[in-house]
């Protein structure tokens, strides 16, 4: 099994005040580079005092920046293979909704899957299409209900 195959959950790092400063300053480094070059390269100082040069694509790059940006607000990050597939219990905990309510969307065509055996797979693709939908639906009607409220004269 392959290291990014592997699923862990990760708590989010605990950062002091002065190693999360530290985080921003180089996110900042990081996505100024970017704004001026199409190659980059990073420079590690180590505690023997090597300092190793590792060149790194752009695209990868920016990845860093967003996982330090994440790190420094102290949220959790999520990896996850493109071609992941999600039973309906993993699904449910992605879309922080009941099983039986992933289940019923499989049902009515909403949630694309396939079976194996006689269990339910959803591709990550497709989960996060629909969490996309999902949040749209939800814009939606809560800009309805402002409308509503508004045309009914009950300002907030």
């Amino acid at each position: 099994m392959r290291t990014v195959d592997r699923v862990r959950e990760v708590a989010p790092p605990l950062l002091n005040p002065h190693d999360k400063e530290m985080v921003r300053a180089a996110q900042r480094c990081i996505m100024a580079s970017l704004d001026h070059s199409r190659a980059a390269s990073i420079t590690l100082t180590t505690d023997t005092g090597e300092t190793p040069t590792v060149e790194v694509p752009p695209a990868a790059l920016k990845l860093i920046g967003q996982l330090l940006g994440a790190m420094s607000e102290g949220r959790a990050v999520m990896l996850v293979p493109a071609d992941q597939e999600f039973t309906t219990v993993e699904a449910a905990n992605f879309l922080n909704v009941s099983r039986p309510f992933v289940i019923k969307e499989i049902e009515s065509g909403r949630l694309p899957h396939r079976k194996v055996g006689s269990h339910r797979r959803v591709a990550f693709d497709d989960l996060m299409a629909y969490a996309q939908k999902m949040r749209e639906q939800q814009a939606s009607a809560l800009e309805r209900m402002a409308d509503n409220a508004r045309e009914l004269g009950l300002e907030y």
